[in-house]
């Protein structure tokens, strides 16, 4: 098991990388007018609407267009059968202010309004207007431009006087411009989005189920295994009957268990990330709830339910029966919930991140780790002999779990000092908080503190040492980290390393003031108008990164971006800046950014029609976005592609995630493979 895991199953810790999707269908419009009965003179009011996915969101058209992100524009094709009175207008739009556009902009979500005055110059206006927008998800993090035709010619509609053409052809009368078909690129490995679902599901699985186990060991639950049993073992001396009722004593745990994850997922799906992510209210909740718990094992109070429902339940138990079995699983769930309350709220809420699918998945493994002992220990009741006796040990348990409750509170407030940028948790001082906490729990497990509630320790135990022992050993490993280091296998949980004002280590490959310069190749085109972040050199156009490439004897690194893309800006900021990944990018790629919205006008000759949608791509924005459909059927930044020179992937292309581990394991399995194959001697397509 990898380093990072060890210390995910230790900590409780856990984070999931953001699936993205291929092809995201546009958004559907409709026109219509207000009247929809009107004759030639009038004033009517053209209303343009589109029906937004869910989790989705659309730019409007009424902030600053220096901000960033990119505005909503139409552009009416007048004619003599119309003309447009005033500017068109955005309805029922909603405003936000971006710390990390650094100021507010409007936008839609469900449904985007806009409507548009003109004056009817004939009978039956024919009117055409091709918008140009984009779409943008927290929940993924991804950003898809779209351009559509909208057309409103009452002559072929007359039912609802409108119609939409989102795949209008353009007819070849731009003369002798050629239809171009891009090849995709050969892929041999699975996507992304399929392995890491799994994985990450998996591992989730994994810690839920070191957390079923740790719950077992607290002062609430681990007493009630011996009572619990003597029960099955009075069933007459039929022990068939005592196995049948272990074995449904069991599943009553947790299907009980189970039945609370999936009431979380239907209340927070994987829409709910969005609001989590970007928003100060559910992470200062969080955060509370976490301390809240900390408090709780440190025995400042208990978390208890009200006894009147925990003794309603109870009696319920004394009915017999198979759903008396079940009552009394529900009561150990209640009784115990003092203590297990806690760790599984800490399931809960780090799921609550994630796809809607990981609650259950959570509560599944807990909840049969939970449930296995009781039923074992029912089934073979002789074991019981070499159970440990109750003691003071078990409030030990509850106090380690204290300390780690507390270490994990602060991840909730470090997202929204990250998000709003209030520099209360840089790097150093979160790393600085974990050391001060760790550091406590050591000098606890050696008897050196003592709570209020407990008896000081005469002697240090020989599991309470080598426990000292690793915890002390992982304190010494932050230290390096208040000096700069950056303690990759911690990279995707601390804050990033753009936030440490204090560095003593010098990490070759740091931001670098001046841009680093290609040896062997031409000066990249378009460097006027575009640059890459950090100071990093590259290009703007595949085919002269491609012929780089060659020169080089180096891979090909593509970074399918926008400049309305804020996600795109924030992996620049937050994972790009690594010190690591600055060092693969410059010494071992060759990176080119193909911007797909932006808006530069190529020369004639190398304009083309699109063999994917019959349409006539003049800008560099729709010629990248075509390359991106075609070659890799995609249309969702940011979206970073490994490719060989023979036209081969180099491993399956990765979408938005901010942590660091996973992006430099994505570009050093590029290397390997590219290394192994010996991509150099091929020819590319």
């Amino acid at each position: 098991m990898k380093k990072k895991q060890v210390l995910l199953v230790f900590m409780l810790l856990f984070s999931v990388a953001p699936g993205f999707s291929q092809m995201m269908e546009a958004p559907e419009w409709t026109a219509t007018t207000d009247p929809d009965d009107f004759e030639k003179g009038d004033e009517v009011v053209l209303q343009l609407a589109a029906e937004i996915h869910k989790d989705w969101y659309m730019y409007s058209n009424d902030f600053d267009p220096d901000l960033g992100p990119m505005l909503t524009e139409f552009n009416f094709k007048e004619n003599e059968t119309y003309e447009l009175v005033g500017d068109i207008n955005p309805v029922g739009q909603k405003k936000k202010f971006d710390e990390l556009w650094g100021g507010e902009y409007t936008y839609f979500t469900k449904i985007a309004r806009f409507e548009q005055k003109i004056k009817v110059l004939a009978g039956q206006p024919e009117i055409k207007a091709e918008v140009s927008y984009q779409i943008c998800s927290d929940v993924n993090g991804q950003c898809i431009p779209f351009e559509t035709e909208v057309v409103l010619n009452p002559k072929e509609t007359a039912e609802n006087n409108a119609v939409v053409k989102n795949d209008e052809k353009i007819n070849q009368r731009e003369g002798d411009i050629q239809v171009k078909k891009l090849e995709p690129f050969t892929n041999k490995f699975k996507t992304e989005e399929q392995e890491d679902d799994l994985a990450s599901l998996a591992m989730f699985f994994l810690i839920s189920f070191g957390a079923g186990l740790a719950a077992l060991i607290t002062p609430c639950v681990f007493p009630m295994i011996p009572m619990t049993v003597t029960y099955f073992t009075k069933s007459g001396g039929d022990r068939k009957k005592g196995i049948f009722n272990a074995l449904l004593y069991g599943l009553s745990i947790v299907s009980i268990y189970t039945i609370i994850g999936t009431v979380f997922s239907l209340i927070f799906g994987a829409g709910f990330a969005n609001f989590l992510s970007t928003h100060w209210l559910p992470n200062l909740f969080f955060f509370a709830i976490f301390l809240l718990f900390a408090l709780s094992f440190f025995g400042l109070f208990e978390i208890r339910l009200p006894n009147k429902m925990v003794n309603n339940i109870d009696s319920q138990a004394n009915r017999g029966g198979l759903l008396g079995i079940f009552f009394m699983a529900f009561t150990l769930v209640l009784v115990g919930f003092s203590c297990t309350g806690p760790i599984a709220g800490t399931i809960l809420l780090q799921a609550a991140s994630g796809e809607a699918i990981k609650p259950l998945v959570g509560m599944l493994g807990f909840s049969i780790a939970f449930a296995i002992p009781f039923t074992l220990f029912a089934i073979f009741p002789g074991w019981l002999k070499s159970l440990p006796k109750s003691g003071g040990w078990l409030n030990t348990v509850k106090v380690i779990l204290g300390f780690l409750e507390l270490a994990l509170a602060l991840k909730f407030l470090s997202i929204v000092d990250q998000v709003y940028h209030w520099n209360l948790l840089d790097r150093e001082i979160y790393l600085a908080l974990w050391i001060v906490i760790f550091t406590l729990l050591g000098f606890y497990l050696l008897g050196k503190l003592v709570f209020p509630h407990e008896t000081k320790k005469e002697h240090t135990t020989a599991f309470r040492m080598i426990g000292s022992v690793l915890v002390f050993s992982f304190v010494i490993y932050l230290i390096p980290g208040l000096l700069g280091a950056p303690l990759k296998p911690l990279a995707g949980y601390l804050p990033p390393m753009s936030t440490q004002d204090f560095k003593i280590v010098d990490n070759q490959g740091g931001v670098e003031s001046e841009r680093q310069q290609l040896v062997g190749c031409d000066q990249p085109k378009y460097d006027d108008l575009l640059e890459l972040p950090h100071g990093l050199q590259g290009y703007f156009d595949y085919d002269q990164a491609l012929e780089c490439a060659r020169k080089e004897d180096k891979p090909i690194f593509i970074d399918f971006t926008g400049h309305g893309c804020v996600n795109c800006r924030e992996m620049e900021a937050t994972v790009w800046s690594d010190p690591e990944v600055l060092k693969i990018l410059k010494e071992d790629y060759i990176v080119v950014a193909l911007y797909v919205d932006e808006k530069v006008e190529l020369p004639k000759n190398d304009w083309y029609i699109s063999a994917y949608d019959q349409k006539l791509k003049k800008s560099m924005g729709q010629q990248n976005m075509d390359f991106l459909i075609q070659r890799l059927n995609a249309n969702a930044q940011p979206y970073y592609t490994l490719v060989g020179r023979d036209g081969n992937l180099l491993a399956a292309p990765k979408g938005y995630d901010l942590n660091v581990d996973n992006f430099i394991s994505f570009l050093e399995e590029g290397t390997k493979f590219y290394k192994k194959n010996d991509f150099g001697n091929e020819q590319p397509i």
